[in-house]
């Protein structure tokens, strides 16, 4: 009985992780997509002057760190880092419930 319940949540893990990178990729794709249209707008309306990279940088800044987190290349950004911090609290408040009562 184990087995399956261990296949199930390796299945809902394995899911949750493709949304995320779905999400990823839509982001990506709607980041490309805009800063294209900012590009041609920026050239049709006002070439002498360049103001679509300010958006290009700033969104391709969370662009990146979306990436980064999605992919699991900051560890700090990471499911497991979350788990840690939570259990790490968890026992902190433990150890300040003790104090209080003793």
């Amino acid at each position: 009985m184990e087995l399956n319940f261990n296949e199930e949540d390796r299945y809902f893990s394995a899911k949750k992780k493709v949304e995320k990178i779905k999400g990823f990729y839509g982001n990506l794709a709607s980041f490309i997509g805009v800063n294209i249209v900012l590009l041609v707008i920026n050239l049709l309306t006002s070439p002498e002057y360049l103001w679509f990279y300010w958006p290009l940088m700033w969104w391709g800044l969370g662009v990146l760190f979306h990436g980064l987190k999605v992919f699991d290349v900051l560890p700090v950004l990471g499911k497991d880092w979350e788990e840690k911090k939570i259990k790490e609290l968890m026992e902190k408040e433990k150890n300040n419930n003790k104090e209080k009562w003793q």
